[in-house]
């Protein structure tokens, strides 16, 4: 069924009415917020899927985690960083590596079955570890949203970086997806010298320097105008693991001011029913702290044709159970009539690895 659907970028004070056409059809759904997600789609979602470090070049060999995500028959994927290993400055192999995605099998498969959603990590926004300074962030901007079929007229391609929302669902059930972009804007980050400390995986360690930005001054504003948008379950996409620290790898705990901003306007538009999920990092975990009284989870789920036995030895203060360094796929189902989500992850066999059911009153901000 073909569909097209009228993208709200405007900042209103009112009732908003969504303009919908679906076949011809056009129906009016309304939605009150002070802000309007990026794109909103009247679909029933109940189950989310997601993973990250995607390298086709590994996929000659085993694709077989593409399969375990078709039978889960997920509304949505979200790739959320690491969809290629592009690592270049050199736009023609990019391409190439965007075209060996494209060639995969499970790859096409999973476009048939499902709405794909994605943002970036370094090696595909096109450096390890990197942040503004990549010289080609421009270029490969257009190169990741032509290949994930970005409409023309998309508020992506209007303004730097690739941040971007979407909200589904009729009203008492609508699901907000913010997926951030943790690349575009970032600052260089300080390396210490030396060996790597004692049960560290990386070189990184909590900056002390509050200018250092993670999301750049307009990607902030945005985020907090989405935080405000009204809606039943939020997923906050980052690229790279919000709670996790401790390993010395990137996250946001390199940039604690930019963390605990997160966490301010979290309490500040109490902000009920948002679970945050992650990649990167090669192996998958679930990761809770309290914000207050709010239990706040980041499932990171990372990666779909590697995985790294010694980083997830690495220590995590904040780990729910334990890391599994196999490959895996995220998924988060919603239950509407119990009031219920469940955070997992699975490995190429459907096996659950992670399965962490959370009731949805249990995800509220305490009353002011």
């Amino acid at each position: 069924m073909k569909q097209t659907y009228t993208t709200l970028i405007a900042c209103l004070t009112c009732v908003l009415c969504l303009q919908t056409t679906v076949s011809g059809e056009a129906t009016t759904q309304p939605l009150v917020a002070k802000f309007s997600s990026d794109m909103v789609r009247p679909d029933s979602v109940t189950k989310i899927a997601f993973g990250s470090c995607n390298n086709p070049a590994r996929m000659k060999v085993d694709q077989s985690i593409y399969p375990a995500i078709l039978e889960q028959q997920p509304d949505l994927f979200l790739f959320i960083g690491d969809n290629i290993y592009g690592d270049t400055t050199d736009v023609n192999i990019f391409k190439k590596k965007y075209q060996a995605l494209a060639n995969l099998p499970g790859y096409q498969q999973l476009q048939a079955q499902t709405k794909v959603l994605a943002t970036w990590d370094d090696h595909d926004y096109g450096i390890n570890d990197g942040g503004k300074s990549y010289s080609k962030r421009e270029a490969s901007q257009q190169l990741f949203l032509d290949f994930f079929n970005e409409p023309k007229d998309s508020v992506r391609r209007t303004r730097p970086g690739i941040y971007t929302s979407y909200s589904y669902g009729r009203k008492g059930q609508v699901v907000q997806i913010i997926l951030l972009d943790t690349r575009y804007f970032r600052d260089e980050l300080p390396k210490y010298q030396g060996e790597q400390k004692a049960g560290t995986v990386g070189w990184y360690e909590p900056s002390k320097d509050s200018t250092k930005t993670l999301l750049g001054a307009d990607q902030w504003q945005w985020l907090e105008e989405q935080l405000q948008v009204e809606a039943d379950v939020r997923i906050l996409a980052s690229s790279i693991q919000i709670l996790a620290y401790e390993k010395g790898m990137e996250n946001w705990g390199n940039v604690p001011h930019e963390q605990q901003r997160l966490f301010d306007l979290l309490i500040k538009y109490r902000a009920h029913h948002t679970v945050a999920i992650s990649g990167d990092v090669h192996f998958t975990e679930l990761s809770k702290v309290m914000i207050g009284e709010y239990p706040f989870y980041d499932l990171t789920s990372s990666g779909m044709t590697h995985a790294n036995s010694k980083w997830a030895k690495a220590k995590n203060s904040f780990r729910v159970g334990k890391s599994h360094p196999q490959l895996n796929a995220g998924l988060i189902e919603i239950d509407w009539q119990k009031s219920q989500l469940t955070l997992s992850s699975f490995n190429t066999k459907g096996e659950k690895l992670i399965e962490h059911p959370i009731s949805l009153s249990d995800l509220e901000f305490p009353a002011e």
